[in-house]
């Protein structure tokens, strides 16, 4: 019964907190560039998507299918936001959808256990590697990054293969402070914020079924946001 009033944030509360946040970011991104504190109240989110990607990871039956709808999800609003910024800068869907791929090819090499998975495994993680530490200055005059770079990708990776829920939020703590490290963001250590929910989750999905909402929420918002930016400009 303690245990219950210490972790009391099930998936369904952290998904709901991370989708304010990520809301309140490209709000202050897109419309309020100079509200600092927008962006600061957006840093607790993708830890936290990352976090429940990697649980969704693990607890899906479909496992084709959830990497095919994020996939799809995600190019989809990467051709909205190419178009309204002009560049290639990649989506936070991208970031996660490589994760959950990295994620599906390991799932199967440890699952079959033959030579074959365990080198299309290595090949589709070394190409997954390369696409946001090579690839932004290959096509640096295009503008091509990937939002929250390698770590970001790596973050649902450790947390998905750490085998306790405390080695999990170590894994998780870990990954932030290489992302830190490696970016530039003035609110970028803010990300460590979002260990605070993150630590008292409950390993529970909740009563609502939002295993969808996520991903029908994020072209909405973003699209809804730009075309309000465009009406004020």
């Amino acid at each position: 019964m303690e245990k219950n009033r210490i972790f009391f944030l099930n998936g369904n509360a952290l998904k709901l907190l991370a989708l304010i946040s990520m809301t309140v970011d490209h709000i202050g991104y897109h419309l309020y560039p100079s509200l600092e504190i927008l962006r600061i109240i957006g840093r607790i989110s993708f830890p936290i998507f990352a976090y429940m990607i990697a649980e969704g990871c693990y607890y899906t039956r479909n496992k084709e299918k959830h990497l095919g709808m994020i996939w799809g999800v995600a190019l989809i609003c990467q051709v909205v936001m190419s178009i309204a910024n002009g560049n290639l800068e990649m989506c936070v869907l991208v970031t996660l959808a490589l994760s959950v791929t990295m994620i599906y090819f390991i799932d199967k090499a440890i699952e079959k256990r033959g030579w074959i998975p365990i080198l299309i495994a290595l090949l589709t993680s070394l190409v997954i590697v390369f696409i946001p530490t090579v690839l932004p200055a290959v096509l640096k005059e295009q503008g091509f990054v990937i939002d929250f770079g390698i770590f970001g990708v790596l973050l649902p990776v450790a947390v998905r293969y750490a085998k306790s829920r405390p080695l999990k939020l170590i894994a998780c703590t870990v990954c932030i402070i290489l992302l830190c490290l490696t970016t530039t963001l003035p609110t970028r250590w803010y990300h460590l914020l979002a260990l605070i929910p993150l630590a008292l989750y409950n390993g529970e999905r909740g009563k609502l079924r939002l295993k969808y909402l996520f991903y029908a929420y994020y072209p909405v918002h973003i699209v809804v946001i730009i075309a309000i930016k465009s009406l004020l400009s």
